[in-house]
């Protein structure tokens, strides 16, 4: 077992404690500004960005890294909010679509500025170019790393 040293240890720490902070406060923000919660707005990005405002439930599900189970109740919340809608696929008739409408692109435009402003001023602000650069090449090699699955077990000596 490697365990990690004291600089590891707190490096790890306050990664963990800037990422709850920084949901939670975007949570707070967007549902005092919008109306609507971090995940919902993750969901209507996702839609906004895809052709037609409509994805496929399973890519949507793989998209945000979601369980397909909490996709299904998030979007049928969303859906009686009248944020988004379901349609079954017309190509294959196996799959289900998430739908943005109408109120729901009406929320995320209302809700983009102040997101934007709240991501600027609490990170890209405080943060050089090259730490910028750095962030960015870190969430690569970790996001690379996920994607290639479990790592090979540490060799003994």
């Amino acid at each position: 077992m490697r365990w990690l040293d004291s600089r590891e240890q707190r490096a790890w720490r306050r990664y963990l404690l800037m990422a709850s902070q920084l949901a939670a406060r975007m949570g707070r923000e967007l549902t005092a500004d919008a109306g609507i919660s971090l995940a919902d707005y993750d969901v209507l990005v996702h839609l906004t960005d895809a052709p037609g405002g409509r994805l496929r439930a399973s890519r949507l599900a793989q998209e945000l890294s979601w369980e397909q189970s909490r996709l299904s109740h998030h979007v049928a919340r969303m859906q009686r909010r009248g944020l988004v809608t379901r349609e079954e696929c017309a190509e294959d008739g196996r799959g289900a679509l998430v739908v943005l409408t109408a109120v729901g692109r009406a929320a995320i435009e209302r809700a983009a500025p102040a997101h934007v402003t709240f991501v600027r001023e609490h990170v890209f602000d405080v943060l050089t170019g090259d730490q910028v650069e750095a962030l960015d090449a870190i969430a690569a090699a970790v996001l690379a790393r996920l994607a290639a699955g479990d790592p090979p077990p540490p060799t003994r000596r």
